[in-house]
């Protein structure tokens, strides 16, 4: 029914202007303002929209996945750029890296507390 439909995706903020600084200056994502929020354009032409909820309540899950070669690298980068990484006991070492569990992976949130991910694909 919907195979050639074109999609995206979408997630609550509670802080549109919070969610633009967040998301265009610290992660460098291409950002763009439309209607409610804005629209965040991912590589391969995937735009996601991030729009401003009163009650908004933060996901429990990953809602973004940005695949690097590096993990360690991609968490320095994030540091440095003032960014928290999630620590998980048990899970995540120092870092807030998991490692020999499934892919190299470690969770940050944006500044709404919806959790993101930079995951290892090489």
């Amino acid at each position: 029914m919907f195979k050639d439909t074109s999609t995206f995706s979408g997630f609550s903020v509670d802080d549109v202007d919070a969610a633009r600084r967040f998301y265009g200056d610290t992660l460098c994502l291409e950002v763009t303002e439309e209607g409610p929020g804005i629209v965040l354009h991912l590589a391969g032409r995937t735009n996601v929209l991030a729009y401003g909820k009163e009650d908004h309540q933060p996901a429990t899950f990953t809602i973004l996945n940005f695949e690097v070669d590096d993990v360690d690298g991609a968490v320095e980068r994030l540091t440095a750029a003032g960014v928290e990484m999630e620590h998980y006991e048990g899970m995540t070492d120092e870092k807030g890296v998991m490692r020999g569990n499934g892919p190299v992976i470690a969770w940050f949130k944006d500044p709404a507390g919806n959790v993101l991910s930079v995951i290892e694909t090489a």
